[in-house]
């Protein structure tokens, strides 16, 4: 075992911000790890800390679980929990403005690391850690040569201004210069983060390598390198799976009813791509203010926008909807239950008031290990965010091939693309959901475990 301090080159005035080096303590994993730590990060709420704690701990639960099951021994499976390396260093703006800042490269087994980079005031390591490691079996459950990574930081972009917000994204995409690459770690777009904020750090590794940078970074504009159906990529996978395994119940073509929570891209773009099916209807919509909810239905393509995303209150269906509590959702009366806003949004103290029999995990750890225990018992089934939103992972990697190869594809290959990926994953998951006393979730895992652990 190895521990090492690294600093990031500081060549001009983006990287002008003091550093200072903290000595952070970690764990013996049983591989090498980094720990790259610059500057004192400011604490989180308790509430924040106990969540991101609650989030890394459901994670680590259902790996435990799932290999165990598996029969590999506790040295491996605590290996497999330990990060690679881990980037802890602080953002300093022109105008003196601080953030915190994290990357955390989980596993590299299959591939280069890959996952996203989210702005948001809630951020910290443990979170970083938790979503890092769920994107390492993500990948790994998807059948990608990839491996996990993610990143954030600290920072509510909506108070900043937009020279504030590219210079954040340029320094931070600046600092990891020397430890993001092709080969090497794969970012992309995650909560509060978009394809301008990607050309802007694609921009800057250009300058700061001097070479191209595209297959640095997905999630780009389509101008600057980015693939076609990337925007709808994580919904359209989520119905891809949701179909499937509706199929495996013999539910497919009944009339079903769909409550979703989260209409940011990833609500939307499920809303949207679920009309391609009559027979199941999209009865409720929660955001963080409200729950819409119409029992003959909401239909996402007729609002007042001129985005391609609305607002909920844009819906032309808004105002004649019944208005509920933002929480309400989650005990709707509907069938199928989507999760696509942030993580722990199912936990024991409301997994009692769920009354739809499948979860679609869209977000992020939207159901955490206490739940997941009482919604078996009931009998609900638990679509697991590492198959469910693979989606967008899976065309961040047709993505990554096209800047490698130089070519660009067209949205109907895409989406053919995603499809196929989609359905191999699911078939290989739902064969292990066969065996006696498996969840989907442990069935996700294992499969995702056995690509990890037996290179």
């Amino acid at each position: 075992m190895k521990r090492g301090v690294l600093r990031a080159p500081q060549k001009n005035c983006l990287a002008a911000a003091a550093h200072r080096v903290l000595d952070l303590s970690v764990k013996t994993p049983t591989h090498d790890v980094i720990i790259i730590s610059e500057s004192a990060i400011s604490a989180k709420s308790a509430y924040t800390a106990d969540m991101n704690t609650s989030m890394l701990d459901t994670a680590r639960t259902a790996i435990r679980q799932a290999a165990t099951k598996l029969g590999y021994d506790s040295a491996t499976i605590e290996g497999l929990l330990e990060a690679e390396a881990e980037h802890v260093f602080e953002i300093e703006l022109s105008n003196g403005k601080k953030f915190p800042a994290y990357r955390v490269q989980h596993n590299s087994k299959l591939g280069p690391y890959k996952g996203g980079i989210r702005f948001h005031p809630q951020v910290t390591l443990d979170e970083v850690r938790a979503l890092a490691t769920l994107m390492s079996l993500k990948t790994a459950a998807a059948g990608l040569p990839l491996g996990g990574g993610k990143g954030g930081i600290a920072v509510d972009p909506r108070g900043l201004t937009p020279a504030e917000l590219e210079e954040l994204a340029r320094r931070y995409a600046k600092h990891l210069s020397p430890h993001i690459g092709p080969q090497k770690d794969i970012p992309a777009p995650d909560v509060n983060t978009n394809a301008q904020i990607i050309d802007w750090m694609v921009d800057e590794l250009t300058a700061e390598k001097g070479e191209d940078a595209k297959a640095t970074l997905t999630g780009k504009s389509i101008a600057g390198g980015g693939s076609e159906g990337r925007a709808a990529a994580t919904g359209r996978g989520g119905v891809i799976a949701l179909m499937q395994l509706l199929r495996y119940l013999g539910k497919a073509d009944q009339p079903l009813t769909v409550a979703l929570q989260g209409f940011g891209n990833v609500g939307y773009y499920f809303a949207e791509v679920l009309r391609e099916y009559p027979n199941v209807t999209l009865v409720a919509i929660a955001n963080s203010k409200t729950t819409i909810y119409a029992k003959d239905g909401l239909d996402v393509t007729q609002h007042a926008s001129s985005d391609d995303t609305p607002k909920l209150e844009q819906l032309d269906g808004f105002a004649v909807a019944d208005k509920l509590a933002s929480d309400a959702v989650i005990g709707v009366n509907a069938d199928i239950l989507v999760l696509a806003a942030l993580e722990d949004a199912v936990t024991a103290h409301n997994a009692d008031t769920v009354k739809a029999s499948v979860i679609v995990e869209l977000a992020n750890g939207p159901v955490n290990a206490s739940a997941d225990e009482k919604l078996a018992k009931g009998g609900v089934l638990v679509l697991p965010d590492i198959i469910a939103n693979a989606g967008g992972v899976i065309v961040s990697y047709l993505e990554w091939q096209q800047n490698l190869q130089g070519v660009h594809w067209d949205e109907a290959d895409v989406n053919a693309q995603l499809e196929t990926h989609m359905q191999q994953a699911m078939k290989a998951v739902l064969k292990r959901f066969d065996q006696p006393g498996a969840t989907l979730k442990s069935a996700a895992f294992e499969y995702a475990l056995t690509r990890l652990l037996d290179v």
